[in-house]
C-alpha cells in the first residue's frame, strides 16, 4: 500500500520516515519530495508497505502524531489525476 506523509518537518531524511513506519512492518520504499529547484524538501512523501495490515495499522497509530515536533497527516495515498 503507498501511504501518504504529510506535515513532515523541512530537515526529516527518508532513513528517519522507514524508521518510524518500519515499527509497524516492512517497508518497501520511503520518498520525500522535494523541490526541483532549490532541492529543498516540500514537507511530505510516500511510504510503500507491501502488507495491507500493517500499513493499515501505521496509517491508524501514525496519523496526527507528534514526529520531529510536526503532526503528521497520514493516509492511504490516492492515485495522482492526468490532466
Amino acid at each position: 500500500m503507498n501511504i501518504y506523509v504529510g506535515n513532515l518537518n523541512y530537515t526529516t531524511q527518508e532513513k528517519e520516515l522507514e524508521d518510524l513506519f518500519r515499527q509497524y512492518g516492512e517497508v518497501a520504499s520511503v520518498r520525500i519530495i522535494s523541490d526541483r529547484d532549490t532541492q529543498r524538501s516540500k514537507g511530505f512523501g510516500f511510504v510503500e508497505m507491501p502488507d495491507e495490515a500493517s500499513a493499515q495499522a501505521a496509517i491508524i497509530s501514525l496519523n496526527g502524531e507528534d514526529f520531529m515536533g510536526r503532526p503528521l497527516k497520514v493516509n492511504q495515498a490516492r492515485e495522482r489525476r492526468r490532466e
